[in-house]
């Protein structure tokens, strides 16, 4: 854990506002000192900031977040110039430069568009340079928003192949229990796997101060272990949190990478937006599973949505449980007429034929 070269720092807006919700420029000018620091190690950082909407809400003087999405898209834009000045003047305080990245899930989904966004990255990095990066709020609605900047920070940490995505929250990590429900409750300080039991623990949370935010931060936290990227949450008013987990302190709590799946797995899994569900029977989802088959119509039970081939999709089980997900070699509606046939019958019935799978295996992750 001490042998970091590149890490992914998370900044919510919690951590860099007050009570008031005003922007804190100490808070972020702390972030570049440890920064600095961090780089002196050899340690490459990029950081995933919040905090554009806050920025414009207390630039324009409003004390409420409208629930319009063009106003917030307004608020974004006006905020984030102020953000990125406070960021820029904090860093260059300490002798270091920012360059400012704005993404929306489309830049990720466009193969070309993430390698370029890729190439930058780590161009910014080898000139000493601190990628700064954001959603573009003013641009970003229900398509083509990741959501959250949790989910962005693990997608950027895969992008750059990070060691570590170091979630800065506003609690001290993940309990047993919602601490501000129960003041005894255990500290985790290592979670070995994201199951069912640590998802339960999580629901319910919907903003950074119930239990920071802990359900999208375990979402980052699952993307990030599937590529083999170590995940730590801890509290971002910590003095010097990131310098001292950079030097191996156990602060906060630590969710270990589950397995490594290749960067197209990976890809199918998270960076694509799903536009239907397809529903399979026992026997293909054990041929699934167990023996990594690839998803014929025969095994198809039922469709879901309006999807075209090359769309990414869900697959359920009987029970309706998401087990895969997978690009479709087939339109919604070809799926629909030749689901429960054997592959030899598929050009009998459409009269022509792509594949023989309807999703084949190498283009599939198993959840």
């Amino acid at each position: 854990m001490k042998k970091f070269s590149k890490v992914v720092v998370k900044v919510g807006t919690s951590v860099l506002t007050d009570k008031e919700g005003t922007i804190n420029r100490e808070k972020i000018e702390e972030i570049a000192d440890q920064i600095k620091r961090v780089n002196a190690k050899g340690v490459e950082a990029v950081i995933v900031t919040s905090g554009a909407i806050a920025s414009g809400m207390q630039l324009l003087k409003i004390a409420k977040k409208p629930k319009e999405i063009g106003k917030k898209q307004a608020l974004a834009a006006v905020g984030q110039v102020m953000l990125m000045t406070l960021y820029a003047e904090a860093f260059k305080k300490h002798g270091l430069n920012i360059g400012q990245i704005l993404i929306t899930h489309e830049d990720i989904k466009d193969k070309k568009r993430c390698l370029n966004l890729m190439n930058t990255l780590n161009t910014l990095l080898s000139l000493r340079i601190t990628p700064v990066v954001n959603e573009n709020d003013a641009l970003s609605f229900t398509e083509i928003q990741f959501g959250d900047n949790d989910n962005l920070s693990a997608t950027i940490a895969q992008i750059i192949n990070a060691d570590l995505l170091l979630l800065l929250s506003d609690v001290d990590g993940f309990y047993e229990k919602n601490p501000k429900r129960y003041p005894g409750a255990r500290l985790l300080k290592t979670v070995k796997k994201i199951d069912d039991k640590i998802w339960a623990i999580a629901e319910g949370t919907e903003s950074e101060r119930s239990i920071g935010g802990m359900l999208s931060k375990l979402e980052a936290a699952k993307k990030a272990g599937l590529y083999g990227i170590f995940t730590r949450i801890v509290n971002g008013n910590t003095k010097d949190v990131i310098v001292r987990v950079i030097n191996g302190e156990e602060i906060g709590t630590l969710f270990l990478p589950e397995r490594r799946l290749s960067r197209n797995k990976w890809w199918t899994a998270f960076a694509y937006r799903t536009k239907g569900k397809i529903w399979i029977d026992e026997g293909a989802e054990k041929a699934i599973r167990e023996k990594g088959k690839s998803l014929l119509p025969s095994g198809i039970l039922k469709v879901e949505g309006d999807f075209s081939r090359g769309d990414c999709v869900e697959i359920l089980n009987e029970k309706g449980v998401l087990i895969s997900k997978g690009i479709a070699n087939y339109y919604s509606y070809e799926i629909q007429m030749i689901k429960g046939l054997k592959t030899v019958e598929i050009e009998r019935k459409l009269g022509y034929k792509y594949t023989e799978e309807v999703i084949h295996r190498d283009n599939m992750v198993i959840l």
